[in-house]
């Protein structure tokens, strides 16, 4: 386990390096034109399992402990030194905030608001009772997809990365997103574990 306040990192919202985010943008229009509701839904709810079962066993003072990871593809330097508590923590805000978005493009109401990646890290002092949080944030998330009828929504909201994106795009961006986060969690128990 490395401590994270030897380093430093870049600032929160700083994005992707330039090659990676442009295999990242091919690797999504991929995914977008490939998938479909049910996959997407499909691969979100088996990460959310794998999830479950990495913190059903983790332990109070693993979970809030902060660790230092190798950075993960898709994963922004700013995000690399977090606990698994802070992680949830991420989650639950973004599935809030998503699921108000869902919300809005499924009533064709283009949403005002400006999405940064700088505004959705979690708090450092968050505890494990943020896993019941989280867990409900999922069931909001996708309950907010289920109430869009037509995910090809004509109203778009940009992503900073991905640009301006339909209900359908938001939706699958939601299965990649929950994968990345689960492979840190891996990463930050599996660090604890090698002491």
């Amino acid at each position: 386990m490395k401590n994270s306040t030897t380093y430093e990192l870049a600032a929160p919202g700083a994005g992707l390096p330039k090659l990676e985010l442009t295999i990242a943008k091919i690797l999504f229009r991929l995914q977008c034109l490939t998938g479909n509701r049910e996959s997407f839904n499909q691969r979100f709810q088996e990460e959310r399992d794998k999830i479950r079962d990495l913190v059903v066993s983790c332990r109070q003072e693993d979970g809030a402990a902060r660790v230092l990871i190798r950075r993960l593809p898709g994963l922004e330097d700013s995000s690399r030194d977090w606990s698994v508590w802070m992680t949830l923590d991420h989650l639950r805000i973004v599935h809030l905030e998503i699921a108000k978005v869902f919300e809005l493009l499924g009533q064709g109401i283009e949403p005002q608001q400006k999405v940064s990646t700088a505004t959705v890290k979690p708090s450092p002092d968050v505890t494990g009772a943020v896993v019941k949080d989280y867990d409900l944030s999922c069931d909001v998330v996708m309950s907010a997809v289920a109430a869009v009828k037509e995910l090809h929504t004509p109203v778009r909201l940009a992503h900073p990365w991905f640009g301006p994106m339909d209900a359908f795009a938001w939706h699958a961006l939601m299965a990649v997103h929950i994968g990345i986060h689960r492979r840190q969690i891996e990463r930050i128990l599996s660090e604890i574990a090698a002491g």
